[in-house]
């Protein structure tokens, strides 16, 4: 249920504020909105009369927010953002059927892009819009109908249905493995480690699974797995990365297998959503599809590499 009506302020006098909070100037918000510099200060008076707080400080010819003011602006750019979005959706698919899902960037590009278009022709009613995400959100407060998790199977005030395992794997571009003479696991004590921040302890369980004794582990700290793989491609170092999501690379030959190790279980691909979801059409039929695409075609078995060296 909504609030009552005063605590419900116009869309136009929200969006004045908004303007002004964000240029911090009356007069570039009335240029945006495309109203004059009066209109714009009148609706922003009628906000602050209707919530009974003041919102700016006037110093001269300048505004600045308050303390409330900022966080109400905050708050308020987001919904305004949310209501835009939702209102493109509408306009772009006026039948319905728009699912938002979640994904982790390397996993969306490599993995579930290329097989979208599967589930997109045997659906052709619903629209599919893939936002990157590299932490875990609370749904409640998001328009996000899914999310691709990898991890343990855990996500307060979600459903985790398993998609699939990942295994990891060693690897470096082929002049980086010749000029260092790789062979063996510990020999990569000896080369830059290329990191990921998310996973800040990789290496140092690698090492750990493959029976080498270390001390400190450094390297360069990256915040994506794309820039990461791009990294390993150029020389730059060694990484860990999801076997089946660089298949184009060990294809191509642009990364090989740093060592003779084996690849290593390292955690597992979730469906996290509310439970809420789970009955609204579009998001079931994408449920059922992704299950089946992640289990059906042995998703990880598909592009397992080798266990040797990549040559």
């Amino acid at each position: 249920m909504l609030p009552p009506r005063r605590f419900l302020p116009s869309f136009s006098l929200l969006a004045a504020f908004e303007a002004a909070a964000r240029t911090g100037s009356i007069t570039a918000a009335a240029n945006e909105l495309g109203l004059t510099q009066s209109a714009v200060s009148r609706q922003i008076s009628s906000l602050e009369k209707q919530l009974g707080v003041s919102l700016f400080r006037r110093e001269r010819q300048t505004i600045r927010l308050t303390l409330a003011g900022d966080g109400y602006a905050r708050e308020i750019r987001e919904a305004l953002r949310r209501i835009s979005t939702a209102s493109l959706n509408l306009r772009a698919h006026p039948k319905g059927g728009v699912i938002n899902i979640a994904v982790l960037p390397l996993f969306g590009a490599r993995w579930l892009a290329p097989r979208l278009g599967r589930f997109l022709d045997r659906n052709p009613d619903v629209a599919v819009n893939l936002i990157s995400r590299l932490e875990p959100f609370d749904f409640r407060f998001d328009s996000i109908d899914a999310a691709i998790h990898f991890g343990q199977g855990r996500w307060p005030g979600a459903e985790l249905p398993f998609l699939m395992k990942e295994k990891t794997v060693a690897v470096c571009s082929a002049d980086f493995q010749a000029r260092f003479k790789l062979r063996r696991p510990a020999d990569l004590l000896e080369v830059p480690l290329l990191h990921l921040s998310s996973r800040p302890d990789a290496w140092e369980n690698w090492f750990r699974c493959e029976g080498v004794s270390f001390d400190q582990l450094h390297g360069m700290l990256f915040d994506q797995y794309m820039t990461i793989v791009e990294a390993a491609a150029a020389g730059m170092g060694a990484a860990l990365l999801p076997a089946f999501l660089i298949a184009p690379e060990l294809d191509t030959g642009r990364l090989v297998m740093a060592t003779d190790a084996r690849s290593q279980e390292t955690g597992s691909y979730y469906l996290a959503h509310p439970a809420e979801r789970a009955d609204y059409p579009p998001f079931a039929s994408f449920k059922t599809w992704l299950l089946n695409e992640a289990g059906g075609e042995g998703a990880q078995a598909r592009v397992e590499v080798d266990e040797g060296m990549g040559q």
